[in-house]
């Protein structure tokens, strides 16, 4: 009758003149693998190129023309225009309206993008898409001349116009954002007993939340731009700055509202970068 086979380890021992003591194994290594419950997830990616380069360049143009402007031989003409706080008006105003249209363009544009991803509006698709083109192909300057003729001269005009021209890219994106949900994932969720809203909430809006937030950065920097228009609605901004330096011929006002209207769009740009990264969710870090 055969025995059976002594472990591999039991020999070895023996071989050594090492007796095995009973009811003890040899350990064997095992690599340790973090379980998926004490898993950290992965930290936000926000490296040192990402939070100095934009703020020094920025800094280094400021800098740059302060330093013109120093040695700049300003007439009374220019010094009128810069004078009793008209700088810092203008840029506060400019502001207000990159501010004001981008908040109603989000309280738009997101709600009925999430509505036109619905089986009941999705009929209305192509007509929701066909108005945000056309408010974005019309040229600006148009669409604001076209505005102060209805509702008069003011920052109204100015504002609807800027609205208009912005609402396209995050309608889209957040059209394509909710499609661009695996079904199966969808479907998950619903079967494990969740609402309509609770998908939506939950599952849908989360992950779509990257090409979202890539929309709102793109329309925040068209409002920028589109903002120094608003002077010829009355809308004031950057563009008083600008429009005095060219029908004035006096390159020092020019130039200052031209830097300060570039500067303002590179800072827009790089907050929502950061924000891109921040609002990010979690599971989608990889």
């Amino acid at each position: 009758m055969s025995t059976p086979e002594a472990p591999r380890t039991s020999r070895v021992r023996e071989r050594d003149g090492e007796p095995e003591a009973p009811g003890t194994a040899e350990p064997t290594e095992t690599e340790e693998t973090p379980s998926p419950a004490t898993a950290k997830p992965p930290a936000r990616k926000l490296s040192w190129q990402r939070l100095t380069i934009v703020p020094a360049m920025l800094v280094a143009m400021l800098l740059a023309t302060w330093l013109w402007f120093q040695q700049a031989d300003l007439d009374p003409v220019s010094e009128n225009a810069l004078a009793d706080g008209q700088v810092s008006q203008a840029l506060w105003e400019h502001i207000e309206l990159t501010a004001i249209s981008t908040f109603f363009v989000l309280i738009i544009a997101i709600p009925l993008g999430i509505l036109l991803t619905r089986r009941t509006f999705r009929k209305a698709t192509p007509v929701a898409i066909a108005i945000a083109n056309m408010g974005q192909a019309t040229p600006a300057i148009g669409l604001l001349a076209l505005l102060v003729i209805w509702l008069g001269i003011g920052r109204k005009a100015a504002l609807i116009g800027m609205i208009a021209y912005a609402v396209l890219p995050v309608l889209s994106n957040t059209m394509a954002g909710i499609k661009a949900n695996d079904p199966t994932l969808l479907e998950a969720a619903r079967g494990i007993g969740m609402s309509p809203l609770g998908v939506l909430s939950r599952v849908e809006l989360p992950l779509a939340v990257p090409l979202i937030l890539a929309g709102v950065r793109t329309a925040l920097v068209l409002n920028v731009g589109t903002a120094t228009l608003a002077v010829f609605g009355g809308g004031g901004g950057l563009g008083v700055l600008i429009t005095a330096g060219i029908t004035n011929q006096r390159m020092p006002v020019l130039v200052l509202g031209s830097v300060l209207t570039v500067a303002l769009a590179l800072l827009v740009d790089w907050l929502a970068s950061l924000a891109e990264v921040l609002l990010r969710p979690r599971g989608l870090d990889l």
